[in-house]
């Protein structure tokens, strides 16, 4: 594994002046997160109990679940980043994905407790979210100069992770005002849903790149041709190989949960300490990718994740790992989109956005089948002390080849 540490090669170049603003296509990109984050994190937030307490799913089937997930996103970010980069109208392909994860809320109750219905509501819900992640962040990389993605990929996720810290409170709010009615959760998040669909349509602008030549020029071999180029496809191999052992965030909760033995009524508020740490330290964090270089911010991130692993697999502190968690989001996730970016062509800025993404997305997939299957079998205690293993490794190997190549 391999990624330059130049900071030509990471994106990072030292910014002239200290400046917080961002343009306004960035903050109507990140009013559509917050308000959708409202809504997906109302759901995310007491899903994990809904399947396993009301629905008495078991942690393979819970695992299997957790991954189609991801396995779904994989599918379709490739598709819709290229018809995005094809017909030059990212934001038609996001607004899409906006509206089917809207509508799949009042599916989860109509799927009732059939595993094969409840995978169709996830498949659809997340295919979604597979055609939106791609063309919205190749929206914000277009619409900010090179030097200010982190700042610009910072402030966005800072909106996005305020919508996930009042998502679960919000979920906390209804369950208690209804006595724990879960469709009561799902209803009122397909309302907030709603909301960031229109927002999408009346304040997003779309940026459109004249195409290079022909239409040829978009295509999926062109895409998958990025691949060629040894600085991306390093980034690739990293970003894919880090999240093989990464734990999603449901099972850390569910862990949480299960070690602290507190009510299943007070699961949806877990996120919320993650949430907030990510919402105080996402623009500053990207400010200092920009500075001292992104893939350094990047790696450090992970260090994080271990750490919280340990502190799970040991003394279980419940602020510490939510703490962890979220300094690990901050440093990593616009982050990393920040690194790919600049090495894409602004014709193909979705779709190579798109495969990052679905590198990612694959090998989380395998993890959480995986780490259900570890917990059904081993226990919770060994799945944890190999991801953490695992994980270290990968960023030690990273690291090394890193400083090799600097």
């Amino acid at each position: 594994m391999y990624i330059s540490a130049s900071r030509a090669a990471d994106g990072a170049r030292p910014r002239s002046r200290l400046s917080w603003a961002v343009p306004g296509n960035v903050l109507a990109l990140g009013a559509v997160s917050l308000v959708t984050d409202i809504s997906s994190e109302m759901v995310t937030a007491v899903l994990p109990l809904y399947l396993t307490l009301s629905l008495g799913l078991n942690l393979l089937q819970f695992g299997l679940l957790d991954g189609l997930s991801f396995g779904v996103t994989a599918l379709v970010r490739l598709a819709g980043g290229n018809l995005a980069d094809r017909w030059q109208r990212r934001k038609l392909v996001a607004g899409i994905g906006y509206g089917l994860s809207a509508l799949c809320k009042p599916a989860l109750l109509a799927a009732g407790g059939s595993v094969a219905a409840l995978g169709a509501v996830i498949a659809v819900d997340r295919t979604g979210k597979g055609l939106r992640t791609a063309p919205r962040d190749a929206l914000i990389s277009l619409s900010v100069p090179p030097d200010g993605l982190g700042q610009a990929f910072g402030v966005h996720r800072a909106m996005d992770t305020f919508g996930a810290l009042l998502g679960p409170l919000v979920a906390f709010a209804v369950l208690m005002g209804t006595g724990g009615a879960y469709d009561a959760v799902f209803v009122v998040s397909f309302c907030v849903a709603v909301l960031g669909v229109l927002l999408m349509v009346m304040y997003v602008r779309d940026r459109r790149m004249p195409l290079p030549g022909p239409r040829s020029a978009t295509s999926p071999r062109a895409a998958f041709g990025l691949l060629r180029e040894a600085a991306f496809r390093r980034v690739c191999v990293v970003a894919a190989a880090l999240g093989l052992v990464t734990l999603s965030d449901a099972f850390v909760y569910l862990l949480l949960q299960k070690r602290g033995g507190f009510g299943a009524e007070y699961f949806p508020l877990l996120p919320i300490g993650t949430a907030a740490v990510y919402l105080l330290l996402a623009v500053p964090v990207g400010r200092l990718a920009d500075r001292v270089g992104r893939i350094p911010v990047f790696l450090a991130g992970h260090v994080a994740l271990v750490a919280a692993y340990l502190v799970l697999i040991g003394p279980g502190w419940l602020v510490a790992v939510l703490a962890l968690q979220g300094v690990f989001y901050a440093a990593t996730d616009g982050v990393l989109m920040a690194v790919a970016g600049p090495m894409l062509p602004a014709h193909l800025r979705t779709s190579g956005l798109a495969l990052l993404q679905t590198g990612q997305a694959t090998a989380r997939l395998f993890s959480s089948v995986l780490f259900g299957a570890v917990w059904t079998v081993w226990g919770s205690t060994q799945g944890l002390a190999a991801m953490a293993a695992g994980l270290a490794v990968c960023v030690l190997g990273a690291w090394s080849v890193v400083r090799r190549h600097a």
